[in-house]
């Protein structure tokens, strides 16, 4: 790797050491909040001032990319919802970095592939490999501008004192034993080491952030990427399409007279004999996994795996497949109707609601697996990830948590049944519920002194630092004060 420095580089390793620090603050200063979407605007100023003579590729899809990243950034300032603030710990930092280098890579490559997947990670290492040749580079220069007296006088001052610290470890123990006064005045220390601790650590962790965001994007800007040729990629695995056939035909053989058998029992909205809701929706929830774990495996298997074979053994594959791809839709719907009917009887949860939205982003996969299956010319993987990426942010700017308050609240109003304990385990947003429930009802076993309790601990909802500021946390706050 060529390594060279000008003026710019040194000014934009200070900026980088700048952003650094808000990283810091923003992430380990208390809960986030507000602060990731601070951290993200402060990072991207930074990005688009490098990268400003920079001819971007790819740009359709990174504007997509982009504007999810926001948004999920918001979520953590408008919402309260425990699980996404988990996942997108690990769901922004991936898409920033598919991001960067997306739309920072050659514009003939193909990001469909696996090969960009290894591009990314070869980005990765590379940045890595650039800050440590920096610091190495560093280093060389601070020894030549020093005095060759003083560098030798310093290295020989840390051999001492590594020396030194296992000769002090045994005198100090003893000196400890001999005299108590002594071992109050140690004593007292622990406190002074910890600030000095959580300082270094501090210092650490910006020296991460600062030569992580240095070196990767200094190797961004470098366009001397080696891309796979044409020809030497490997020859694609091809599947003999008569055993490919007769898989399919067994399995919907299978489907057929299973849907057949059971169509009136799927779509009667009744419980079989013997069966408790319970059980009837947790039998759905199977047949959704079957679903998505055989069924659509199996069809983009064999789209992909039998691209080589013609004729009419290629047209019979294609109807196979077909019926698999209905067949599965039945299997959705019954799993849809199911869970609709365990939510009417028991409520309104987080996972149902959930469970309902994946099912109906699964509709959307098999109804456009469909049309490939006819239209070679499509790509899945195209498809799939900007599909999953649109689901994504949008089940994470829904605000789950309020739909399945509503939920539960008109519900409330028609039957006359809630469950508190879970409102209650809605963090925020179920306390907010929790309270206009109170005012629209306070005769309701328990309510009220459930609501004291969370008075009483309402002190782990208050923003005392501008990091952790959400606006739901807030007002949750604000009305358990006025309780």
């Amino acid at each position: 790797m060529e390594f060279k420095i000008g003026k710019i580089d040194w000014m934009f390793l200070f900026l980088c050491l700048l952003v650094g620090i808000v990283a810091e603050v923003a992430f380990f200063e208390g809960e986030i909040g507000v602060s990731y979407l601070v951290f993200i605007i402060v990072f991207y100023s930074l990005f688009f001032w490098r990268f400003r003579r920079f001819s971007f590729s790819h740009q359709r899809l990174g504007y997509l990319v982009l504007i999810s990243i926001w948004c999920l950034a918001a979520g953590y300032y408008l919402y309260d919802t425990t699980l996404f603030s988990v996942l997108n710990l690990l769901v922004i930092p991936t898409l920033v970095i598919f991001h960067l280098a997306l739309i920072t890579s050659p514009k003939k490559m193909d990001w469909r592939t696996l090969s960009f997947i290894l591009y990314i990670l070869q980005r990765l290492g590379n940045g890595f490999r650039y800050s440590a040749l920096f610091t190495n580079h560093v280093g060389k220069i601070f020894k030549r501008s020093s005095n060759e007296k003083h560098y030798a006088i310093w290295k020989k001052i840390i051999i001492g004192i590594a020396i030194s610290v296992p000769f002090l470890f045994i005198i100090l123990n003893l000196l400890i034993s001999a005299d108590t006064q002594f071992e109050r005045l140690l004593s007292s220390l622990p406190d002074l080491f910890n600030i000095k601790a959580q300082n270094v650590f501090r210092i650490v962790v910006i020296l991460l952030y600062t030569f992580g965001f240095f070196g990767f994007m200094q190797v961004l800007l470098q366009k001397n990427i080696q891309m796979m040729k044409q020809g030497d990629q490997k020859k694609p695995i091809v599947i003999d399409g008569i055993i490919t056939l007769t898989v399919l035909l067994l399995l919907d053989l299978v489907y057929v007279i299973f849907v057949v058998v059971q169509f009136k029992y799927f779509f009667s909205g009744t419980l079989g004999e013997g069966f408790t809701y319970a059980e009837y929706a947790r039998r759905g929830f199977f047949e959704l996994l079957f679903v998505t774990l055989i069924n659509l495996s199996v069809t983009i298997g064999v789209i992909y795996f039998t691209r080589l074979v013609q004729g009419f053994l290629k047209k019979t594959i294609r109807l196979a497949l077909t019926v698999l791809v209905l067949s599965s839709g039945v299997l959705l719907v019954s799993a849809f109707m199911r869970m609709m009917m365990y939510e009417d009887a028991y409520g309104y949860t987080f996972t149902r609601v959930i469970a309902h939205s994946f099912m109906i982003f699964l509709m959307v996969i098999f109804a456009y697996t469909l049309v490939k299956i006819w239209l070679e010319k499509l790509s899945l993987f195209h498809f799939y990830f900007i599909a999953s990426l649109i689901y994504y942010t949008g089940v994470n700017l829904i605000n789950l948590d309020q739909f399945v308050v509503n939920q539960n609240m008109a519900r409330y109003e028609e039957t006359g049944k809630i469950d508190i304990n879970y409102l209650n385990s809605l963090s925020s947003t179920g306390i907010l519920a929790l309270i206009d429930l109170y005012e629209k009802d306070p005769t309701i076993p328990g309510l009220e002194a459930m609501l004291k309790e969370r008075k009483e601990n309402k002190e782990f909802l208050r923003s005392d630092i501008w990091q952790s500021h959400n606006l739901v946390r807030d007002k949750a706050y604000k009305k358990l004060g006025e309780f």
